[in-house]
């Protein structure tokens, strides 16, 4: 953080003698080590009135665009370099003898095109052939090409001032002949430093003796890490950060002195007094430096049709053929427009980019991979016709436009959205018919939050505290330490009143954003026509084989390469699997692309908010909008997703009063109400912002989506520009000015927060699809859903609670979802259909859930006890089509093995071999005698026992348990009998003969232990849950799950209920209360848990009811300023009292005649025996059909426990019994 204004004129040029330049500098992408910003060192070097600076990263070129951009821009001249890793010997060699030399540096600075091509190569060659701890080059590489590069012999680091530390002056002036040789005498110069290090003043003279008996130049140079003084402390953090170290640890690494930030000439004048020849060379270097980057070319690949066609006629015939599939008749409204952007593509030579997209994207439907575009990639008809998109442009409005700008030099955008699982297949198929790909490089940086933990870890802060304190730092996108103290009362006080945290926060401020490390890009890919290191530099994970590029996807596309991003989508991934169950279970191949989207039944779901595991609509936020808004046409889903976000989302009730007809609306202009009709008069997307500039304010369509984009970036001038040419449209249209500027007004303030109607389309088309799946298969759908949620307990935890609540195509409600069983488990989670009689299972039978549905055809056996049925050949599903064939009553979801902690997929893989082979497992013994157990060994056999997955086989959890040993050891002797080649003891003479093995017990954990277990094992539990008998008065008097809770407001009451499952103390280091504890306990419903705070004021009344295992309601307000919401409790009530607290009344039902007589006296006594607050009322029935309901003057209120319920309703004479509501 710079200390000098801002405002700070900029000084005149420094006279020639004492005039300097930078030519060793670490920006932030020497990755924890540099702590400058380019822009701030280019602003810097302008103020101080340096003609030139040079960034010189260690080991790479990752920020060299961005710096010569900013420099450029600024009026300093850029100079491209780096400071490369010397390997000893040959870069190849990873030889440990070497660990103690591999450290070596060297600086090399880019004259020209050529240099900077050279330095290219040489980075990208020290990763992908010398990695070794560190990117290293060796002299053979560097001699090859040294063409355009000045050297400089660099720091304490560098081999001549290491030859000189040891004493030895012959091996410095060896090194620095081989230098000389390499570069000659005007390309190499030796350097000097002083930060203050007695090192530096016993190797400077020196190296000025050798640079004048070899007669090179010296240059002086600071070797620069961060930019100001007063930077030191928070640059010493950064490098504890990056070795793991803490800073009170004297054996640490650490710069030795604080010299090392960007000095002013005057300050080098005064750092190295006598060599004045030295700093005057650095302008004669800045000289020499004359890199000129030509950003207007392209090296996109060309796509080489067949038979030697022209691309631009074979699109042409490509689309064409596709508009007659997808539309049958060619209006003329669709041949202008296919025309229209055929011409804009051809006379910009992006025809072969299309064909490349349409290449890959019909690769991956023939390899029956899902794929299709995303975002403005939708709004193409060309695309459309090609199979790119499934969104219609000329059905949903999306322009072309908004894809591409016709009078702008741009490389198209074509997102693609692809199956997860398989994304690497197509990545793979672009690798070899391109030949010239690499992903791409991203920064992760510091965010405020990971800077206070970092930070806090550096400075011996307690991890509660470092912890507690990030938190208190908002989860917004852009937001800084310097905004959250502004606007965080807790925040600020910290930062005020503790000295420790000041210090946390200080430097926090100096050091979030920097780039901390690099990564892959999830979803980018570069393709180039020739090899990518004679254009970009290239990059290797140390973890990884693929090769990756140094610069980032904007960067990568200014330099004219091409990138596309292949994006791997969860949802397409269960799209797909559920299609493979549906076709494998009810012979049924669903066509999803061509749904009757009118479908009442798919939006009735839709409508009732049942939507949990449906694209983008599961939310509980997004749920309450469709309850509210009942959709009944695909555009209110388009509308729904570009309403449900920040800023729209004020305007979702009134889109709701208008849709209902409950509020009227109109427009100043006929043209304003045709373009917001669909949306009822709202600015919902950005194309409408753009046709209303357009059509009203007759401005181009063109710069109508400039403007668009102007609006949502808030740049001023860009829509200045428009504010005028808009207004006189509007006047040539028939509006007043005035009403012009109004329109302008809301444009604007609309227009900031539209959506990109193309990528809402899109993803609502996808939402459907799920809903539709939901709908009438939801047993393939939820099946899916749960396979893709693997691993994240709490998801499985949420989906399984709403399988209880699927409403299924016959009216029913529920799927049960079983545990994992050795006999009919997979290894994600299947559907299963019982059968009447066993099958064989098919050949090759693999069990995994994931890669069998690919191999599965119709009517193959699906693990024992269940088969799929269909016809042969499967028929296509006709849109809208009704309940699948088979009733989902009478399936269910069967977990998979491989959700088991502790069994991997190895061991999964043998159990399910083992079972295609030899048929169900008998028992344990048959068990143990045929899997292989060196892979399913004894810790994987208990794991399976304990989640539940050997009882079908008839036994207790414990026996087995308690058998396990004995069961393994005639295992592995059955195992070496075969081996031997001997008989099995267990098979010797057929099942008849067969010796009988151990006798299993009959003994069993109780419950609370087998359900501990199914928690360890699963995560959760399945067989049931503790909750589950209180499942009624959990469900009536609870009003949020832990799973809705993130839709609540800040300080909103709630009531939950669930079950307790861990309580502890927490000091209270702040505030008021310090000194005191902070109760915080972990309630869990049958969606998840959450954690819960008992302030110390509530204790007393909380804790003797708040304990371990116990089931209660919570009562309290909803706590958002953490990551996630939690309950701040105000009551705890047990749930054996929540009817007694929370009924309105109890309603209890007599059936008519003589029963009912005999049975009030009890009822009377029995309500006596029990009175409380709560009303009851008892109806009778007459046998005429009338119903009277009373209420007894002698017993108006019970006390309404379950005992009393339960005696009620096994009363004679009583037919229900039910409670009424909850008190509000």
């Amino acid at each position: 953080m710079s200390t000098r204004p801002d405002t700070d004129p900029p000084r005149a040029a420094a006279p020639r003698e004492t005039a300097f330049v930078h030519l060793h500098l670490h920006t932030e992408y020497s990755l924890l080590d540099g702590a400058c910003r380019i822009r701030g060192v280019v602003e810097r070097c302008k103020k101080l009135g340096m003609p030139a600076v040079a960034v010189t990263d260690h080991g790479n070129l990752f920020g060299a665009i961005e710096f010569y951009s900013a420099a450029v821009s600024a009026g300093v001249k850029p100079i491209l370099g780096c400071e490369v890793y010397m390997a000893p010997g040959d870069r190849r060699d990873r030889e440990a003898k070497w660990l103690g030399d591999s450290n070596f540096h060297l600086l090399l600075l880019a004259q020209d095109r050529t240099g900077f091509e050279n330095l290219i190569r040489l980075t990208s060659a020290a990763y992908i052939e010398g990695f070794y701890r560190r990117p290293r080059i060796d002299k053979e590489i560097l001699r090859a090409h040294s063409q355009g590069l000045i050297c400089t012999s660099t720091c304490l680091k560098g081999e001549l001032p290491t030859a000189l530390l040891k004493a030895d002056a012959r091996v410095a002036r060896q090194m620095a002949e081989t230098y000389l040789e390499i570069f000659g005498a005007d390309r190499f110069f030796i350097e000097v430093q002083n930060h203050g290090l007695a090192e530096q003043a016993a190797t400077n003279p020196e190296l000025r003796e050798l640079a004048r008996r070899l007669g090179v130049g010296l240059i002086a140079t600071n070797d620069v890490h961060y930019l100001d003084a007063d930077d030191a402390d928070a640059h010493d953090v950064l490098c504890c950060i990056s070795t793991r170290a803490r800073r009170s640890d004297p054996n640490r690494f650490k710069f030795e002195s604080q010299q090392f930030y960007l000095k002013t000439a005057e300050e080098m004048a005064a750092a190295l007094p006598e060599y004045a020849e030295a700093r005057a060379n650095t302008l004669r270097v800045a000289e020499m430096c004359n890199v000129e980057l030509d950003f207007t070319r392209r090296f996109a690949p060309k796509y080489a049709p067949p038979d030697g066609q022209d691309a631009d006629a074979y699109l042409c015939a490509l689309v064409y053929a596709g508009a007659r599939e997808r539309y049958g008749e060619l209006t003329l409204e669709l041949t202008e427009r296919i025309d229209y952007e055929l011409s804009v593509i051809a006379s910009k030579g992006f025809s072969s980019y299309f064909l490349i997209v349409w290449d890959f994207v019909r690769y991956a439907r023939e390899h029956d991979i899902p794929a299709c575009a995303r975002g403005s990639g939708c709004s193409t008809v060309v695309g459309y016709c090609l199979g790119i998109s499934q969104a219609d442009p000329l059905r949903y409005e999306l322009y072309f436009e908004r894809f591409m700008d016709p009078e702008r030099d741009e490389m198209p955008d074509i997102d693609i959205d692809l199956c997860q699982d398989r994304r690497g297949e197509v990545i793979e198929y672009v690798r070899r018919k391109y030949g010239h790909v690499a992903q791409i490089i991203t920064f992760g940086r510091l965010k405020p939050r990971a800077a206070i933990r970092d930070i806090c870890r550096v400075l011996d802060v307690p991890l509660a505290d470092a912890d507690r304190v990030a938190k208190l730092v908002p989860e917004e996108l852009k937001i800084t330490l310097e905004k959250a103290i502004e606007r965080e009362p807790e925040l600020k006080r910290h930062y005020e009143t503790d000295e420790r945290l000041r210090e946390v926060l200080e430097i926090g401020k100096r050091l979030e954003g920097l780039a901390r490390h690099a990564s892959v890009h999830a979803a980018g890919v570069v393709i180039a026509d020739v090899p990518l290191d004679t254009l970009i530099p290239l990059y290797k994970p140390a973890d990884s084989k693929d090769t990756v590029t140094q610069y980032e996807g904007p960067t990568v596309e200014k330099v004219g390469l091409l990138k596309m991003d292949f994006l791997g989508l969860r949802t397409l991934s269960q799209i797909h699997l559920a299609r493979k169950l549906v076709e494998r279970h009810h012979g049924v191949r669903l066509d999803l692309e061509n749904l009757d989207l009118t479908d009442q039944r798919v939006f009735e779901l839709l409508q009732r908010g049942e939507t949990r595991g449906v694209f983008q609509f599961e939310s509980g936020g997004m749920r309450d909008v469709l309850m509210k808004m009942k959709p009944n046409r695909i555009e209110d889903l388009i509308a729904a997703n570009a309403l449900f976000r920040p800023g729209p989302m004020e305007h979702i009730d009134e889109y709701v009063a208008r849709k209902h007809g409950r509020k009227r609306w109109s427009t100043p202009h006929p043209i304003m109400t045709e373009v917001l009709q669909e949306t009822y008069g709202i600015m919902v997307y950005q194309e409408q912002v753009s046709r209303l500039v357009n059509r009203l304010g007759d401005v181009p369509l063109r710069r109508a989506f400039r403007l668009a984009k102007a609006i949502s970036k808030k740049k001023e001038s860009m829509i200045a520009a428009e504010r005028g040419p808009f207004i006189e449209g509007c006047v040539r249209r028939g509006l007043t000015a005035e009403t012009a500027e109004a329109i302008f007004a809301d444009i604007l303030k609309f227009g900031g927060y539209a959506f990109n109607k193309a990528h809402s389309t899109g993803y609502a088309l996808l939402a459907f699809q799920t809903a539709y799946l939901k709908t009438y298969f939801p047993l393939e759908f939820m099946a899916a859903v749960l396979t893709y949620e693997s691993g994240n307990t709490d998801k499985i935890a949420e989906y399984i609670d709403e399988c209880r609540r699927v409403r299924l195509p016959d009216g029913t409600v529920g799927i049960a979802v079983r545990p994992p069983d050795v006999n009919e488990s997979e290894e994600f989670f299947t559907v299963v259909y019982p059968v009447e009689a066993s099958a064989a299972r098919p050949e090759g039978h693999s069990g995994n859930g994931r890669e069998q549905v690919r191999r599965c055809g119709v009517g193959e056996v699906n693990g024992e006890g269940s088969v799929t049925r269909g016809a042969a050949s499967p028929r296509a599903a006709a849109p809208g089509a009704g309940a699948p064939p088979r009733g989902p009553a009478q399936g269910h979801i069967r977990f998979g093995l491989a959700a088991i902690s502790g069994v991997g997929h190895k061991a999964v893989q043998a159990i399910l071999a083992a079972r295609s082979a030899g048929g169900r497992f008998r028992d344990l013994f048959d068990f143990c005698e045929r899997v292989d157990l060196t892979v399913v060994n004894k810790a994987v056999i208990e794991a399976l026992i304990k989640a539940g997955a050997f009882d079908s086989t008839g036994a207790m959890r414990r026996a087995l348990i308690n058998v396990l040993e004995r069961g393994m050891e005639l295992g592995q002797e059955a195992h070496r009998d075969r081996r031997a080649g001997q008989l099995s003891m267990f098979g010797a003479f057929g099942p008849a003969e067969a010796l009988p093995p151990p006798r299993i017990g009959s003994e069993e954990w109780t419950d609370a232990e087998m359900l501990a277990y199914e928690k360890a094992t699963l995560g959760f539990y399945i067989t049931k849950h503790p909750l589950t008998e209180h499942e009624d008065t959990v469900r009536r008097f609870a009003d949020t799950t832990t799973a809705d809770l993130i839709r609540r407001r800040e300080a909103e009451p709630v009531v939950l209920a669930g079950l307790v499952t861990k309580v502890r103390a927490v000091p209270i280091k702040f505030g008021r209360s310090v000194g005191k504890k902070l109760i915080v306990a972990t309630l869990e419903d049958f969606a998840g848990s959450i954690e819960i705070i008992v302030p110390p004021e509530r204790q007393d009344a909380v804790l003797p009811v708040l304990r371990p295992d116990a089931v209660v309601f919570v009562e309290g307000k909803v706590n958002r300023r953490r990551e996630e919401p939690s309950v701040q409790v105000s009551r705890v009530v047990p749930v054996q009292d929540a009817v007694r607290e929370y009924a309105r009344s109890l309603v209890v039902r007599l059936v008519s005649g003589e029963v009912a007589q005999a049975a009030l006296p009890r009822l009377r006594d029995m309500c006596r025996q029990h009175r409380g607050s709560t009303a009851l009322y008892i109806e009778i029935t007459s046998l005429e059909g009338w119903t009277a309901s009373i209420r007894p003057r002698e017993c108006s209120g019970v006390h309404a426990t379950h005992e009393f319920l339960r005696a009620c309703r096994e009363l004679a004479g009583v037919e229900e019994v039910r409670l009424a509501g909850a008190r509000g």
